[in-house]
């Protein structure tokens, strides 16, 4: 399979620039080769043709820089949506342009991959691994946010706009996210992706709106 490459600037013209654009790619392939246990600095150093003392001066432990990568991999599929609420705009349209932004982030591979590898470690050390799923879960305050808005503006009714992302979010990993981490399921095609998202939106309006 081969390796993604981790999100680019534009110009990425510095040097170090370059070099933390290295790191990143070389700690992709390791992480995926290896997992997290295997993985080490030097390892990654290595693979990035950079000295050791480079990698640790962008990323100060192997945890910061898996977390740092995943977040990127969500930027990365979110960039060119807007999680804004827009109080002039139908609310439904706005709802499944969340969802799919969503769908689209779990429906990639290396997503998928990197994310199996933090579950992993999760279990393992669940200490350790407490800051990377912290980051990751405060990439997913968007839909919190959007759905407070909503609810502010009359349009949603909840007492726990947390509690309703939640539940909503549920929805679509139940399908397109838990089976292919836990059993290797492939990911969805296109008309199971509509189906989910379709569905998910219907449920969440008829309840909440």
């Amino acid at each position: 399979m081969p390796k993604p490459a981790a999100p680019r600037p534009a110009n990425p013209l510095k040097l170090t620039d370059r070099k933390r654009l290295a790191i990143l790619d070389a700690a992709i392939s390791e992480f995926r080769q290896q997992g997290f246990e295997l993985t080490s600095m030097d390892g990654i150093a290595r693979t990035a043709n950079v000295s050791k003392r480079t990698v640790y001066n962008h990323f100060a432990s192997k945890e910061l820089l898996f977390a740092e990568i995943l977040t990127q991999l969500w930027q990365n599929s979110a960039e060119q949506v807007g999680l804004s609420y827009q109080a002039e705009a139908p609310l439904r349209p706005q709802l499944e342009e969340l969802l799919w932004q969503k769908m689209r982030m779990l429906n990639q591979q290396d997503f998928i991959d990197l994310a199996r590898v933090a579950i992993a470690e999760t279990i393992h050390s669940p200490e350790r691994a407490q800051d990377m799923v912290n980051r990751l879960n405060e990439r997913e305050e968007g839909i919190t946010t959007w759905i407070r808005a909503a609810t502010a503006d009359g349009k949603l009714h909840t007492d726990d706009p947390a509690f309703a992302a939640t539940q909503l979010q549920g929805m679509i990993k139940t399908f397109a996210f838990w089976p292919q981490i836990a059993m290797g399921q492939p990911p969805l095609t296109r008309k199971q992706q509509e189906h989910i998202v379709t569905s998910s939106a219907d449920m969440f309006l008829h309840y909440y709106a």
